[in-house]
């Protein structure tokens, strides 16, 4: 194999893979924060909600583990 597909393609696929977990990482929080019946930043910014912020923290987790395993196969 040359260099070019042993050094380079490697890098591009992180690359690829990274862009396209973030990707599908903020669709889905759009998603979330768009059904839920308040304001997310409201709560967690003014209110300081703290317990919906480790809730949010954790579905952020959550959801990253099962994209990286997804794209990991």
């Amino acid at each position: 194999m040359d260099w070019m597909g042993t050094h380079v393609k490697p890098v591009v696929d992180s690359i690829f893979y990274s862009l396209l977990g973030t990707v599908i990482l903020l669709a889905t929080f759009w998603a979330i924060e768009k059904l839920l019946p308040f304001s997310l930043r409201k709560e967690i910014a003014d209110d300081q909600n703290v317990g919906l912020g480790i809730i949010l923290g954790a579905f952020i987790l959550g959801i990253s583990l099962i994209i990286s395993s997804a794209i990991r196969g």
